[in-house]
């Protein structure tokens, strides 16, 4: 996956119903985050920081909708899970002129949250990252979790040089065991929206169940 033909290369620079590239504020957002970077590298190191930082990680939202998955409007909540994240960041990155592709893998969490246990099990099916074409090759980076964030849960976060791959952390900084890669789902062009709700309510019914009251109540006490 990390050779590119050139058609490939411009399909992976328009925007699609929910890496929505096209939108005026996500050009907005790209552009300021990216200031002055004049490299596709520069700019996607930029862009990656804004994406992980400026929007805090929930994933306590409502899952059976679309707009939960849409690049524009987890821009405009400030906030998303995973899934909403990548292609944020993929829209933004298409949006000053970076390839990018949202991908996904099926992980183990091993320190989840007691609630998200009780819903979701530890396994995540088809948790997001990003690739971005730099430098004649995709790079993966995973934007989900905020600092804010990693510092409560005392684990470092995750760091993009624009050249390695950046996925997540095997331990935490006590040790700890904390995420294990089990299947890599690949790339897309778009977020497939339907098959990961597909999934979502195959296994985890009890979070799909869930998911619209905890989203309006996290909204409520929030705003």
């Amino acid at each position: 996956m990390n050779s590119v033909a050139p058609n490939e290369k411009i399909n992976y620079l328009r925007a699609t119903a929910f890496v929505d590239s096209s939108d005026p504020s996500i050009r907005d957002f790209a552009r300021t985050a990216a200031g002055n970077a004049q490299t596709a590298k520069e700019r996607a190191i930029a862009l990656y920081g804004a994406v992980r930082d400026a929007i805090q990680y929930d994933p306590y939202r409502n899952f059976l909708d679309p707009a939960t998955y849409r690049a524009s409007a987890v821009l405009a909540a400030g906030k998303g899970f995973c899934v909403g994240k990548s292609a944020l960041l993929a829209a933004a990155a298409r949006a000053v002129d970076v390839p990018a592709r949202p991908g996904y893998a099926d992980v183990r969490n091993h320190l989840t949250s007691k609630r998200l246990q009780e819903h979701m099990g530890n396994t995540f099916y088809w948790h997001s990252y990003t690739e971005l074409y730099i430098d004649g090759k995709w790079v993966k980076c995973t934007p989900a979790f905020d600092a804010a964030l990693c510092e409560r849960a005392k684990i470092k976060p995750l760091d993009f040089d624009g050249e390695n791959d950046s996925l997540f952390h095997p331990f935490d900084q006590a040790g700890r065991q904390h995420m294990e890669y089990l299947a890599d789902r690949g790339a897309f062009e778009d977020v497939p929206f339907e098959t990961i709700v597909a999934d979502f309510k195959k296994f985890y019914p009890m979070l799909l169940a869930a998911s619209p009251a905890m989203a309006a109540f996290r909204d409520e006490v929030t705003t």
